[in-house]
């Protein structure tokens, strides 16, 4: 059974790790200092409530241009980048509120830079992880990931309220700058083996519809978003709603409410230390569905609590299982998707239980103006049970698991037009011939095919047969441009190899390498240059058809 803290053998994954601890507690510091500073500058309930939306705004805004920096130049480059943007955010509101010209306006604007920096930092340094440690420890390196957040959030608030007391918003501001010096040094520190591309990079423009493309055509990662997204909405209630379960329920104060904030955060550091040994007794939907059912069954219990004595035993047990289905999510988001589409991937994933989290606190909040606190928490308990049912319409299926690279290089293309990197679109024809008996097994199987060649960069992808010969079959995609096509072929994995491979089993001759690749030309609206060197390329001429 592999141990909760093996990955922290790993000299890489250790230094920023432990460094991560100081940079969560700087995140948890910021948000409790600004918005205390808001008071002190509004007595508005709208702009205090603003400061959490300008910080967490960002999350979604930008959350898969995020991943498509990260997946598109060097992780560790664009974290430290990302983290000094985020130093420079810390100082220069440290220096404006201690000048004494913050304003309401001014602080949510820089909150607003400060959580842009963190969100554009996070899918950077999640999709690295796979990069500090081998396969064999990632999972329990995204728990321990988890763990950090947690820690931080159980005790970040109340070191950020004890800063503030004692010293000052202005002195918060500072320790956040300071939070980030160690994790930057860590990441410098960090000798990441670097991959020599072989192609240039994807313009983010177009990397950003590659991540969106692989999300929409990958069942796994499509399962994955949609389940976050329920699960975040389900269970949204015990954050949103835990100011209220502490006054209103249990009858307490402001320090009653930190004190069950700890609670559910030390429930949920235990929950990700638990997650290796609960994952080797129960396996893959069987642990999501349990802990889901179970956390459903918690927060039903809590709404039924009116004393400090039982609502932190619930919340604990609450912590524990809410971090289940959650770290269970993003392991398999970090184990499914292909190193070149990671960070995007974390994205998509991070910007789905943003989504579910924010439309769930508006959701209880405003079914508990209706029918009271203790009712909206138990109609959340519902809702999470009910979660269960979506592993029967949302299966996390594992299309092409082995996400090695191919043990089987392609062949090189022969090309004798002079192609350039922009020229397109590529149309390419794979010819197959099949014995009529296997043309059902052959079909299925070429399905496929269909979803990795969408999912890593093919359009209009069909399957034709030849009417005249019953034997022959036409795979046929095309690609935009030719480098996208050499981007498509080197991000078939060994798992996709193989699902080549079946396909070509039920051939007569087991081959899938009959292959036309065409320059496509629009017919009408161009016309040909007879004196080039390469007919095969042709020439607009005043726009007009020819």
């Amino acid at each position: 059974m592999k141990s909760s803290f093996a990955p922290l053998r790993h000299r890489a994954f250790r230094g920023i790790w432990l460094a991560s601890l100081l940079s969560n507690f700087g995140l948890l510091i910021n948000g409790v200092a600004a918005g205390w500073t808001m008071t002190d500058l509004s007595a508005r309930a709208d702009l205090v409530a603003l400061v959490q939306t300008a910080l967490m705004l960002p999350y979604m805004l930008f959350a898969m241009a995020a991943g498509a920096i990260a997946d598109t130049y060097d992780r560790r480059l664009v974290s430290m980048s990302m983290l000094g943007f985020s130093l420079c955010s810390s100082l220069l509101l440290t220096g404006v509120a201690l000048t004494g010209v913050l304003t309401p306006e001014l602080l949510l604007l820089l909150c607003f830079l400060s959580g842009t920096a963190n969100a554009m930092f996070g899918p950077a340094w999640q999709a690295s992880v796979s990069e500090q440690v081998p396969a064999e420890d990632l999972a329990p390196a995204v728990a321990l990931n988890s763990v950090s957040y947690n820690i931080a959030r159980s005790f970040g608030p109340a070191v950020g309220g004890l800063i503030v007391a004692t010293a000052g918003s202005v002195a918060a501001f500072g320790a956040v700058a300071l939070c980030y010096l160690p994790i930057l040094l860590a990441l410098f520190l960090w000798r990441r083996e670097r991959d020599v591309p072989r192609l240039p990079p994807e313009r983010i423009g177009w990397a950003i519809v590659s991540g969106v493309r692989y999300v929409m055509h990958s069942g796994a990662t499509r399962s994955v978003i949609i389940r976050a997204i329920l699960t975040g909405l389900a269970g949204a209630s015990i954050s949103s709603l835990m100011p209220l379960i502490a006054r209103d329920l249990i009858g307490g104060t402001a320090a009653t409410y930190g004190l069950l904030l700890g609670v559910f955060g030390l429930g949920a550091v235990s929950g990700a230390l638990l997650m290796p040994h609960l994952r080797d007794r129960l396996r893959g939907e069987w642990h999501i569905g349990a802990s889901t059912a179970l956390l459903g069954l918690a927060i039903i219990a809590l709404s039924f609590t009116r004393s400090r004595l039982t609502a932190m035993p619930v919340l604990f047990v609450a912590g524990v299982l809410w971090m289940q289905p959650l770290t269970q999510f993003n392991i398999v988001i970090q184990t499914q998707a292909p190193r070149w589409v990671t960070g995007r991937a974390l994205a998509a994933f991070q910007a789905a239980m943003a989504g579910g989290l924010a439309s769930g606190a508006w959701l209880w909040g405003h079914v508990g103006g209706l029918i009271g606190t203790a009712n909206s928490i138990a109609c959340s308990g519902v809702a999470m049970l009910a979660c269960v049912a979506a592993s029967r319409i949302w299966p996390l299926n594992h299309e092409a698991a082995n996400i090695g690279e191919r043990t089987r290089p392609l062949a090189t293309p022969e090309v004798r037009l002079g192609l350039t990197g922009r020229s397109g679109p590529i149309v390419i024809e794979v010819e197959y011939l099949v014995d009529p008996g296997n043309a059902r097994q052959f079909y299925d199987a070429m399905l496929e095919v269909q979803g990795f060649r969408q999912r890593n960069g093919a359009f209009m992808w069909s399957l034709a047969r030849d009417i005249a010969n019953e034997q022959c079959w036409m795979e046929r995609f095309s690609c935009p441009t030719w480098h996208d096509y050499l981007r498509q072929r080197e991000r078939m994995t060994a798992g996709e190899q193989a699902i080549l491979d079946r396909a070509a089993a039920e051939t007569l001759d087991q081959r899938a390498d009959r292959i036309r690749r065409l320059l496509e030309r629009p017919v009408g609206s161009v016309r040909w240059r007879a004196e080039s060197q390469d007919p095969g390329l042709i020439l607009p001429i005043n726009g007009q058809s020819g």
